[in-house]
C-alpha cells in the first residue's frame, strides 16, 4: 500500500521520521518528475542532475512547505523552475557560441541511445523542441502528463486561459510542422 501525500507530510513533520518521510516522497514522485524534466531537457544525464537538484531543494525547503498547494504541485513547480533555469543558462551559453539550442537538442535526441520511440515519435519530439520553453512545457504537461489546466495553473502560476491559449498554439505549430514534414 502506498502512503498518501498527507501521511508522508505527517512523517516529514516528525523530526525522528523526517528522512523516512522524505524517502517515501522521493519514491512516490521521482519517476514522474524525471520524465517531466526529461521532456524539457531531452538528455538523460541533464534530467537526472535536475531531478537530484529538485530533491535537494525540496529537502532544504521542507520546513517552509505550508500546504497551500498540494505536495504534487509544489514538487512540479520546483522541478519546472529547475528545468527553465537550466534551459535559460544553456541558451545564454550557446548565444556566446552562436549555436541554436533547438538544433543541438534535436541532434541529442537523434544520438540518444535511451530513446526508444519510432520515427513518428521522434518527429513529434523534434517538433515539440521547436516550441518556446513555456509552450513546450504546457504541451508536455497536458499531452503527455494529462495534467488538468487548474493543476498547471498552480504549478506555473499562470491563468487557465493563458495555458489553454499556449496549448492551442503549440498544437497548431506541431501539426503544421508534422504535416509539412519539416523533420
Amino acid at each position: 500500500m502506498h502512503p498518501t501525500d498527507q501521511e508522508i507530510l505527517v512523517l516529514i513533520q516528525m523530526p525522528a521520521e523526517r528522512e523516512a518521510g522524505f524517502d517515501l516522497l522521493v519514491k512516490k514522485y521521482k519517476q514522474r518528475l524525471y520524465w517531466h524534466l526529461r521532456k524539457m531537457v531531452v538528455v538523460h544525464e541533464d534530467a537526472d542532475d535536475l531531478l537530484q537538484n529538485t530533491f535537494i531543494k525540496v529537502w532544504n525547503n521542507l520546513s517552509t512547505f505550508r500546504g497551500d498547494a498540494s505536495i504534487y504541485t509544489w514538487l512540479y513547480r520546483i522541478a519546472t523552475n529547475e528545468a527553465l533555469n537550466f534551459l535559460n543558462k544553456r541558451r545564454d551559453e550557446l548565444l556566446n557560441a552562436f549555436e541554436d539550442m533547438e538544433i543541438i537538442m534535436a541532434s541529442q535526441l537523434d544520438q540518444d541511445p535511451l530513446f526508444s520511440g519510432d520515427e513518428i515519435q521522434k518527429r513529434l519530439q523534434k517538433s515539440i523542441l521547436t516550441l518556446p520553453d513555456k509552450q513546450r512545457l504546457v504541451f508536455n504537461m497536458k499531452y503527455f502528463d494529462n495534467m488538468k489546466y487548474e493543476e498547471m495553473s498552480e504549478i506555473l502560476n499562470t491563468s487557465v486561459g493563458a495555458l489553454k491559449a499556449s496549448y492551442f498554439h503549440a498544437v497548431k505549430k506541431i501539426r503544421a510542422l508534422i504535416e509539412n514534414e519539416l523533420f
